[in-house]
Parts: structure tokens; C-alpha cells; sequence
């Protein structure tokens, strides 16, 4: 699913003006997206947590030479599903 179908679904569903469906799903993303770079967690009932975390600075290796390399310290998006969502994927 693209985000040109998440406006149509929301366009479809809600009567809303495709102009209006878009600028909603738009803001959404935008809230969401300035949230996690804020560093905070996003809980969303009966889906699951959008969790930003930081991974250390490691050793890593170069497939190709075999040298080692420092990879940088960086952050990550993880997502952990709840487990309503768990049980409908899984037909429970």
C-alpha cells in the first residue's frame, strides 16, 4: 500500500475531499515523523511502538578486504507490534 492509496482509502471512507483526505494523511506523517526525530516513542493502541534507539559506535569488517572499520554510532527506527496485531495477522 502507497501512501496514494492511504488517500484514497481515507477519501473513500470518510467523504472527505481528496484535497482535504491528502493534507490529513500529509499532517499525520509529518506529526509522526517530527515525533521520532524528537527522540520520543509512539504508542499506538492496538498496533504498536515506534521506538527511536541508539546503537553504539562498533568494530565491523569490510566483506570484500577483511579490514577492520569502526561503523559510527548512529540512531535506528524500530517497530514493535502489539499483540492485538499479532493475533489478527495470525488469524487469532
Amino acid at each position: 500500500m502507497t501512501k496514494a492509496d492511504l488517500i484514497e482509502n481515507v477519501y473513500l471512507k470518510t467523504g472527505f475531499s481528496k484535497k482535504e483526505s491528502s493534507d490529513m494523511v500529509e499532517m499525520v506523517f509529518d506529526l509522526i515523523k517530527s515525533t521520532l526525530q524528537e527522540g520520543e516513542t509512539i504508542k499506538v493502541s492496538g498496533f504498536g511502538n515506534f521506538v527511536v534507539k541508539d546503537k553504539a559506535t562498533r568494530r565491523g569488517r569490510n566483506p570484500q578486504t577483511g579490514d577492520e572499520i569502526e561503523i559510527s554510532s548512529r540512531k535506528i527506527l524500530t517497530f514493535k507490534p502489539s499483540q492485538v496485531l499479532k493475533e489478527a495477522i495470525n488469524g487469532g
